[in-house]
């Protein structure tokens, strides 16, 4: 895996990671503790939280594809910062009851949409001539699959 790619991948990961150990402990630790209503915004930060963090990893492997493309890593960027300030706004705002937290959170909203944006720019640059190989593990094998399935067509 590139330079490029590596490190937006990793930070896909580790947000799908954090948005799992959230969504538990919301699902556990908080049910009994907080209200309803409070409950009902946790969990729409944890949502918002894991879709994105799939996306992070998505733009990742595009970059993967297409490692000089400065447009899809500022959207990587853009969405793991919109999605700390989205989710960690409304994951604060159950947890404290504080309602000016609730009015950070379109400010993450706003970062995530703009980081579709920054990858529809980039992805016009993505070229797809070959299936990117990602080592030897199970994506490396699936990579090879395609390989051989696109020269065999």
């Amino acid at each position: 895996m590139n330079t490029n790619a590596r490190p937006i991948v990793i930070a896909g990961a580790i947000l799908a990671f954090l948005g799992v150990a959230l969504g538990a402990f919301g699902a556990h630790a908080l049910r009994s503790r907080v209200d309803a209503n409070l409950l009902a915004v946790y969990q729409t930060g944890v949502q918002y939280h894991l879709v994105h963090a799939l996306g992070v990893i998505l733009i990742g492997v595009l970059v993967q594809v297409a490692p000089d493309s400065k447009w899809l890593r500022i959207a990587g960027w853009t969405m793991v910062v919109g999605v700390i300030i989205f989710s960690g706004s409304l994951y604060t705002l159950s947890l404290t009851g504080i309602r000016g937290f609730g009015a950070t959170a379109p400010l993450g909203g706003l970062g995530a949409a703009c980081s579709m944006v920054d990858a529809c720019c980039g992805r016009s640059q993505v070229k797809v001539t070959s299936v990117p190989t990602f080592g030897t593990g199970y994506l490396g094998r699936i990579g090879l699959m395609a390989n051989l399935a696109r020269s065999t067509v």
